[in-house]
């Protein structure tokens, strides 16, 4: 008989995610269909959302080399019926303050910086780099972890030696550039390119490095077609940047600058989004998403 979700002890409300207390030792990561951006959760889910995400983490923990929080079996028999699915057992950390980001491509928040300071994160760049250019060497640039509502700041290097000294600062670098490196070279043998990622850390109670959270979801990277490549423009994705451009088209009739939430999304947004999801999981796990425990696809 499996255990009520009410049964347990609720920690802690993400954007996506719930947190709730099993034991002394264990939580439970619940993932929700909420989809977020511009740093708003929006009205509108994503139905499935949370079991794609939940599958793709699940299949990037059993194929990277790098210890994890997981502490049990996708079927645990103390995950509730009604998260099943979409929620993992997990060992209770102390979380890294930082946001991992690799990046092996210039775009978003890092082309922005660029093309002010030619650098990304203090890390001088090439001159002539474009949109969605290659970069030489896949690159490091940590964040600050931002509450509800406000924006993750990129921080130099130093920000994270200051604040965790310099041997585990170093060691977060390694393990960010390591695990991207990996996933990358996965993604491409599949046909897409994963453009950068964020990653999540924590320290178990042995004093190790291990890593959390969700993985290399479209949620937390940016993934593109190999085939549709092209340097110097924007790419398409899997990831929510599809829901990002319709909140910026005028059709939508939002200024993100502006003191009003986000409107709803059209069903069309909605389901084609779905598919994105669906489709990044499929193609970088080989499996069928209604295989997956509890999908309703």
């Amino acid at each position: 008989m499996r255990p009520e979700l009410s049964s347990y002890n609720h920690l802690a409300a993400g954007k996506v995610r719930e947190i709730y207390e099993i034991d002394d030792d264990n939580l439970l990561m619940v993932v929700s269909d909420r989809i977020s951006a511009y740093d708003h959760v929006l009205d509108t889910e994503i139905p499935d959302k949370g079991r794609v995400l939940t599958a793709m983490t699940v299949f990037f923990f059993a194929n990277i080399d790098f210890p994890n929080h997981l502490a049990g079996p996708v079927d645990d028999p103390r995950i509730p019926e009604e998260v099943l699915g979409r929620a993992l057992v997990c060992k209770k950390l102390d979380m890294i303050p930082f946001e991992c980001v690799a990046r092996g491509y210039l775009t978003g928040s890092g082309l922005a910086e660029y093309q002010e300071t030619g650098t990304v994160c203090g890390i001088p760049l090439p001159a002539g780099l474009r949109e969605s250019s290659k970069l030489p060497e896949p690159i490091f640039t940590p964040a600050t972890k931002a509450e509800l509502g406000d924006h993750d700041e990129n921080v130099p290097f130093e920000a994270v030696v200051e604040k965790l000294g310099e041997a585990r600062a170093n060691e977060l670098r390694e393990a960010t550039l390591s695990i991207y490196k990996q996933a990358a070279a996965l993604a491409e043998e599949h046909g897409l390119i994963l453009a950068d990622t964020k990653l999540e850390f924590g320290i178990d109670a042995d004093g190790k490095l291990v890593l959390a959270d969700e993985v290399l979801t479209p949620d937390s990277s940016r993934y593109w077609p190999s085939s549709d490549y092209v340097e110097g423009k924007t790419q398409p994705s899997f990831d929510k940047q599809y829901v990002r451009n319709w909140l910026n088209c005028p059709k939508a009739g939002w200024d993100r600058n502006g003191m009003a939430p986000p409107p709803s999304l059209p069903g069309s947004v909605v389901e084609a989004t779905r598919e994105r999801y669906i489709e990044a999981y499929e193609r970088i796990s080989g499996k069928k998403f209604t295989t997956w425990i509890g999908s309703c696809a």
